[in-house]
């Protein structure tokens, strides 16, 4: 069996560089393993809108339904639906990784980004990647 190694950050980007970065980007979507025991989704998914404007209420279910119809998502919990701060780490990777910046020290020692996300816990057939044990993320451009 292959080990699986974790990500290191090298660095974060700064507030000019994330601006660069998100130029173009419609959005970002993150995968990994769910937390919980036992599971009762196998599956955490963090949707980042490319916005920091809040959403009004009543399209909120709408963009949450059309994620889980594009991406075949299913026996959705655990929903949070919020404008958060986002940090944008450099590793081996191509892409910068999005990290959820929770901790209120944390975000006095790094440059994020105020953005929307749809944070949940789910079920896909299309990544079983997260299923096997690993984390991942792909931007989607306009």
């Amino acid at each position: 069996m292959q080990e699986i190694q974790p990500l290191n950050i090298q660095n974060y980007l700064s507030f000019n560089e994330i601006n660069t970065l998100l130029e173009g980007v419609e959005f970002i979507i993150m995968a990994a393993p769910s937390m919980m025991n036992p599971p009762a989704h196998p599956i955490h998914f963090t949707i980042i809108l490319n916005t920091s404007e809040p959403l009004p209420e009543e399209i909120k279910p709408m963009i949450f339904e059309k994620f889980c119809h594009d991406y075949k998502i299913t026996a959705t919990s655990h929903l949070l639906s919020n404008l958060e701060r986002i940090a944008f780490g450099k590793t081996t990777q191509d892409t910068p990784m999005p990290k959820h910046i929770v901790d209120d020290a944390e975000a006095h020692t790094i440059p994020w980004k105020l953005l929307y996300i749809i944070d949940f816990l789910g079920d896909s057939e299309g990544f079983q990647e997260a299923k096997d044990g690993l984390s991942g993320w792909s931007y989607s451009y306009n």
